[in-house]
C-alpha cells in the first residue's frame, strides 16, 4: 500500500480538495483508496458528506487506542474510495497525546496493524487498499508529525503566491527532520501547483519561479482555479461526481496519472 500525506502548514491551498479528488481519480482507475482525515477542522469529512458531530467513531478513537483502524473505515459515494473520518474530539487529541509513550508513532502503528490484517486475510479481515492518503492539518504539530511518520511520500499543494517559496523552505526543513529522526526514507513525491490562475501575471510569474527553483520536484500537472471544485465540496461530492466535464476533473485525472507514473519510476 502506497502511503501519501497531503501536507502544507498554510491553509487554503487546496490540500483537502486534492486529497479527496486524487483519491477519487485513483479509485476511478480501479485502485482501492483509503482517505484519513487528520485535520481537526474535519474539512475532508465534510467534503465527503459526513457530519463530524454525528460521527460515532473517528480517527481520534484510533489515536486514543479505543478502536483499531479497521473499525473506523466507511465507504463513500465513489466505488473503491473509503474514508476514516474526523470528529470534533480530534481538536483535543494533540494535548492528550503529549504525554503518550511513542506519541509520534501512534498513527503509523495503527496503519501497520491495519495493513497486516488486510494482508493476512481471513474472516473479518479488512479489505486491502492500494493507497492511503492522509489529509494533514495546516500546522506542524503532533497530528501532522504522526501523519508524516505513518507515510512514505509527501505531496505538497502549493498556491503560486508571493510567500509560497518562504513557507516551502520551512516545510522542507521539517520534513528533513522527521526523515532523520522518525521516518527514514520519507520523501517528497512532488510539489503540486494548485489554485493556479493563468490569467494573472503574478500567478504565472510565481509558478515559473517555483518550477525554476524546485525543478523536477514540481509536478507537471497544475490544478487550475475552478469554481466547480469549490461547488463540489459544498455539495459533499467529488468533482468527478459533481462536474465530470470540468477543468477540475481533467486536472485531477491528469494528476493521478502522474502520481502513478512517479510511483512506478521510484519502485523501478
Amino acid at each position: 500500500m502506497r502511503r501519501i500525506a497531503l501536507m502544507n502548514q498554510k491553509g487554503g491551498v487546496g490540500k483537502t480538495t486534492t486529497c479527496v479528488n486524487l483519491g477519487a481519480a485513483l479509485a476511478r482507475r480501479g485502485m482501492r483508496v483509503l482517505l484519513v482525515d487528520m485535520d481537526p477542522q474535519a474539512n475532508l469529512t465534510v467534503h465527503l458528506d459526513i457530519r463530524p458531530d454525528g460521527v460515532e467513531k473517528s480517527i481520534y478513537d484510533a489515536l486514543a487506542g479505543r478502536a483499531p483502524l479497521r473499525d473506523l473505515v466507511r465507504p463513500t459515494g465513489t466505488l473503491g474510495l473509503d474514508v476514516v473520518p474526523a470528529s470534533l474530539d480530534l481538536a483535543g487529541a494533540e494535548m492528550e497525546l503529549v504525554s503518550a509513550v511513542g506519541r509520534e508513532q501512534i498513527l503509523k502503528e495503527a496503519v501497520d496493524r491495519f495493513e497486516a490484517a488486510a494482508a493476512a486475510g481471513g474472516d473479518g479481515a479488512p479489505e486491502p487498499h492500494d493507497f492511503l492518503l492522509v489529509d494533514c492539518p495546516p500546522s506542524l504539530g503532533l497530528l501532522a508529525v504522526n501523519a508524516l511518520t505513518a507515510v512514505r511520500e509527501v505531496v505538497v499543494p502549493l498556491q503560486p503566491e508571493f510567500f509560497a517559496l518562504q513557507g516551502m523552505a520551512r516545510l522542507r526543513d521539517v520534513l528533513a527532520l522527521v526523515e532523520k529522526r522518525l521516518n527514514p526514507g520519507l520523501t517528497i513525491l512532488g510539489i503540486l501547483p494548485s489554485m493556479v490562475d493563468g490569467r494573472t501575471t503574478l500567478s504565472r510569474e510565481v509558478l515559473a519561479e517555483i518550477r525554476r527553483y524546485f525543478g523536477s520536484a514540481v509536478f507537471g500537472t497544475a490544478i487550475r482555479r475552478n469554481v466547480r471544485l469549490a461547488e463540489a465540496s459544498s455539495h459533499g461530492r467529488t468533482v468527478f461526481e459533481y462536474a465530470p466535464g470540468s477543468n477540475g476533473a481533467a486536472d485531477y485525472a491528469a494528476f493521478a496519472e502522474e502520481v502513478l507514473r512517479r510511483g512506478a519510476v521510484a519502485r523501478g
